[in-house]
């Protein structure tokens, strides 16, 4: 079965955001120590495990972004230039 990444995501931010409750309603500083280092050990944990997962596409840069397709625009930098000069 395929690990995925998105749970040690979840689980890591959900941890930091307990942290930074518990130390706005000034938890007892063993917790929120001990929940901190923990924590940090979350991230490091969700890195290696996010740079490490197995996903493949067969999308290149000529895709761009699915949602917003490039369009030409017309632009043109030497156009532009010229039309400084004069």
């Amino acid at each position: 079965m395929k690990s995925s990444p998105f749970p040690y995501i979840i689980i890591t931010t959900l941890l930091l955001i307990m942290v930074t409750i518990m130390a706005t309603l000034n938890f007892p500083f063993s917790w929120v120590f001990y929940l901190t280092v923990i924590g940090q050990i979350a991230v490091v944990v969700m890195v290696y495990k996010t740079l490490n997962d197995k996903y493949t596409t067969d999308k290149t840069f000529e895709h761009f972004y699915e949602d917003r397709p490039i369009e030409p625009s017309g632009f043109n930098a030497e156009n532009e230039l010229e039309d400084i000069k004069l």
